[in-house]
């Protein structure tokens, strides 16, 4: 990574983060688009650079699974039915596909752990602008691509995701290797 971007991208995520989180703090209406605003610029700059990527994270939220099934995968993914009544069964073909990691987490401190035990040399992350923002800065220096969840169902509950930009985002890491 260049030295300039890694510089900027530190700057952006810990200093004005939580600046305009506490500016959030009194516009309560604005929070969720400041940290919008931070994953967009976070993943300008990701995508300004060159990595050395070996090991990718699929990092995705328990809510993106339907809320009436029963086998419950945030501690293995591949527990699965594959029955198709959520994403989970195409996120896994994807992951499959491509060879890379995939995680469930029901929320930041389990994000966290999964992190620590994959060393991931790259994430792309999967969640609402409240848990993807934070979770972008608290895993910095890794790299993160940051995808919002659609919520079409409200917040937490059969949340869904863009599987072309799973696939953008990936494909974007495996051709922008460090030459």
């Amino acid at each position: 990574m260049k030295a300039w971007t890694h510089f900027l991208r530190g700057f952006i995520l810990k200093i004005l983060y939580p600046v305009l989180m506490l500016a959030g703090a009194f516009l309560k209406s604005k929070k969720p688009e400041f940290q919008a605003y931070i994953v967009k610029l976070n993943n300008l700059l990701v995508m300004r650079d060159n990595a050395n990527v070996k090991k990718i994270l699929l990092l995705l939220p328990h809510c993106i699974q339907n809320s009436k099934c029963d086998v419950r995968l945030t501690f293995d993914v591949f527990k699965c039915r594959r029955c198709g009544n959520c994403k989970i069964k195409d996120l896994i073909e994807i992951a499959e596909t491509y060879n890379i990691s995939i995680a469930i987490a029901t929320g930041g401190t389990i994000a966290r752990k999964v992190v620590k035990e994959v060393r991931p040399d790259a994430i792309i992350a999967v969640a609402c602008e409240r848990d993807l923002s934070s979770g972008i800065v608290d895993t910095y220096p890794i790299p993160v691509i940051g995808i919002l969840n659609e919520r079409p169902f409200g917040p937490c509950i059969d949340t869904i995701v863009s599987l072309q930009k799973i696939e953008d985002a990936l494909k974007w890491f495996i051709n922008h290797q460090e030459k």
